[in-house]
């Protein structure tokens, strides 16, 4: 026989009992069994781990007589329900283990424990740690959390807040978010104190002011690394960091005391987590997570879960800084491009409202202008384009100033906007060679002339809405105005229309901005704006603050534009006029009643002057047009004399050589004038020349 055989355990024989007991002391899961008057009969060595004390502590006893507080108590409760029911429950937990005390996520299985005729006489607990597919779960979803409330809006400060305010509590008991001030040296960086969250309620701390960091800190190493970094709050260097920081002392970095209220202080704080935030190749702030009390330190199985919504955070405020540089570059050059200052003029007087959009979309391409024309006429116009950005407010530079050049051409309003319009399709054509996006353009447009002589007005719209109209004495309304296309589509006419308005008159021109783009239905914006201008009666100053007032939301998402004008009217005797029969004779005739005319203004100082301009002008009418000649003087801040003759023939001036003895007309009244020009009516044209009354040319 060998004795030596028989000796090696792996030869020996043991009862079939013993590899129950085993299984059952050995088992990884933890297994405590309880009998019916729930009193605790075995536990094996994983249970005893997992609770912290011996078998022999806790045999015979209840489970609420040696754990005690959630979720024991409710544990002992379903046990005994067990017991009653004979169902077996099953329940995911997440608390401190009593061993360790560190916080762990369990499943725990109560199941019944019935003799051979089925009675029940005891119940298992069975507590499998379930921890790190808990977590994993946790970490997933505070990603998908993170990434829906991270990014809300185009502003860095608030993306900042929504970052502590999505991991606070879940990722971490104490998060600051410092942003990097544009512009200062890797060497010394300067933070901003931009939002500071912990799990304790609390009133939200002061606007932070800028620190620098200390070379060799915890933080100037994050960021000069890019890379996240952890740290133990004994570590060298660390907690006097984080003491200057305000994470230990009370204050949240910014100088300002903190009373311990949850905002300032994170007590106990053992575990650091250091974000830098990077977005394309770039450093755009610093994510500080803190750990306190009994919450697991950081280990490196956070870092991914913190690179991944750092990342998006970092994106999304750089996405807020370019918002930011490019609304403000789009701003100045906005406000550039419209008119620092209304001119006075005496046919209305006018007054106007700007106001930049603050929604994501960026600045818009709203404008106005008001552009004095010949004849002591004056254009009114408001328009907008389409798009926001930079672009867009190049776009209304151009077509502004492809407006003042149509006006002073003296262009009616319905041809006015049909080369708007041309100007507007060659810009998207050119845009789309170029391959830029978009790549279809539009504008819509409100051109109008007022004329105080004849109190008549001429307007004519391009998928702009209708002005307001409001008589001395009347109800405020729409003006029936045809609606042409937008600018841009192309090929299809756009229709003026006259009106005459009584002196006072009130007329608003505004952008789809300020209404709303509503219609002019019960409780619109446009209905609103017309029974406000219909109440008005102070200043127009004040008449544009009430509207605003009234219409304006906190924070308009798209641009607003307001020209609100109130005609004039020129006196009779501001005004002289003849008419001229076709005749040589007839430009003598004229010289003496101009001359009898400035006698009666006491311009006699103009005589000189005027008679050759009229001379001139009366005599290339009589020689080279058509009849009916009229002769008008207007006196209006400036000596107006304008010759009407039934061609449509354009004068021109040219250059006369030295042995010609005509051809220096033309040439004279330019000289001898501040301005002159030419427009064209349905009869014919007009040829005008502007002095100014002090008889300096």
């Amino acid at each position: 026989m060998d004795t030596n055989a028989e000796q090696d355990p792996r030869n020996r024989r043991y009862d079939p009992a013993a590899f129950g007991e085993w299984a059952f002391v050995q088992f990884p899961i933890g297994i405590a069994v309880y009998d019916r008057d729930n009193r605790l009969v075995r536990v094996n060595d994983e249970m005893v781990r997992l609770v912290g004390m011996t078998e022999e502590e806790m045999r015979g006893r209840r489970m609420t007589e040696f754990l005690t507080g959630q979720p024991f108590e409710e544990f002992a409760e379903i046990a005994a329900r067990v017991l009653r029911t004979g169902d077996p429950v099953r329940t995911d937990n997440y608390f401190p283990a009593p061993g360790d005390g560190h916080e762990r996520a369990t499943a725990c299985f109560f199941t019944p424990l019935t003799d051979g005729d089925g009675a029940v006489q005891g119940v298992s607990i069975a507590a499998l740690d379930i921890t790190e597919e808990y977590r994993a779960q946790q970490r997933l979803a505070l990603v998908g959390d993170a990434s829906a409330r991270i990014g809300t809006t185009l502003d860095a400060t608030r993306t900042a807040v929504e970052l502590a305010e999505a991991t606070v509590g879940r990722f971490a008991d104490a998060v600051g978010v410092d942003l990097l001030e544009s512009g200062t040296p890797a060497a010394a960086p300067v933070l901003r104190r931009t939002a500071w969250r912990t799990v304790a309620d609390g009133p939200a701390p002061p606007a932070a002011t800028a620190y620098t960091v200390p070379p060799g800190s915890p933080p100037a190493l994050a960021l000069a690394s890019g890379k996240p970094s952890l740290h133990g709050i004994d570590e060298p260097g660390v907690r006097e960091w984080a003491e200057a920081c305000g994470l230990l002392s009370g204050t949240a970095g910014d100088g300002h005391d903190r009373t311990d209220d949850g905002r300032g202080k994170a007590d106990g704080v053992h575990s650091l987590l250091l974000l830098p935030l990077n977005a394309r190749a770039s450093v755009v702030g610093l994510a500080l997570f803190a750990r306190s009390g009994t919450t697991e330190p950081f280990d490196a199985h956070d870092l991914p879960l913190a690179e991944e919504i750092g990342a998006r955070t970092a994106v999304c405020i750089d996405n807020a800084h370019r918002y930011a540089r490019e609304r403000s570059v789009a701003l100045t050059l906005q406000r550039s491009l419209l008119p620092a200052r209304l001119p006075s003029h005496s046919a209305v007087d006018v007054t106007s409202r700007y106001l930049p959009a603050t929604s994501q979309a960026g600045i818009g391409g709203d404008w106005y202008d008001v552009i004095p024309l010949s004849g002591a006429r004056v254009a009114l116009v408001v328009g907008d384009i389409v798009g926001y950005g930079l672009q867009a407010s190049a776009t209304m530079g151009r077509l502004r100033a492809a407006v003042r050049t149509l006006a002073d051409i003296d262009l009616p309003p319905d041809e006015l906007l049909t080369h708007l319009d041309d100007l507007v399709l060659q810009l998207g054509q050119d845009r789309a060679a170029e391959g830029d996006e978009p790549r279809e353009m539009g504008a819509s447009c409100l051109y109008a002339v007022y004329d105080p002589v004849t109190r008549h007005c001429v307007m004519a719209r391009a998928g702009h809405p209708p002005p307001v109209l409001v008589t001395p004495g009347g109800p405020a309304r729409f003006v029936d105005l045809p609606s042409g296309p937008h600018l841009g589509v192309g090929g299809l006419p756009f229709e003026s229309l006259e009106l005459e308005l009584p002196e006072g008159s009130l007329l608003a021109l505004y952008t789809d901005g300020l209404v709303g783009g509503d219609g002019p239905e019960p409780g619109s914006g446009s209905e609103t704006l017309r029974e406000m201008l219909g109440r008005s009666s102070g200043s127009l100053d004040r008449t544009c603050d009430q509207v605003l007032g009234a219409l304006l939301p906190e924070r308009p998402a798209d641009d607003i534009a307001l020209l609100l004008a109130r005609t004039r009217a020129l006196d009779r005797g501001q005004v002289a006029d003849w008419e001229l029969p076709p005749h040589p004779s007839s430009v003598a005739d004229a010289r003496k009643r101009v001359l009898g005319q400035l006698e009666e203004w006491g311009l006699e100082d103009l005589a000189f002057t005027t008679e050759l301009v009229v001379s001139e002008l009366v005599t290339n009418a009589i020689r080279h047009a058509e009849p009916p000649v009229r002769l008008r003087l207007i006196r209006n801040g400036a000596l107006i004399c304008e010759v009407s003759d039934g061609s449509s023939t354009s004068p021109r001036m040219r250059r006369a050589r030295a042995f010609d003895e005509g051809g220096r007309g033309l040439l004279l009244v330019a000289q001898l004038c501040r301005r002159w020009g030419t427009r064209f009516t349905a009869g014919g044209k007009t040829i005008w020349a502007e002095q100014p009354l002090t008889g300096a040319v």
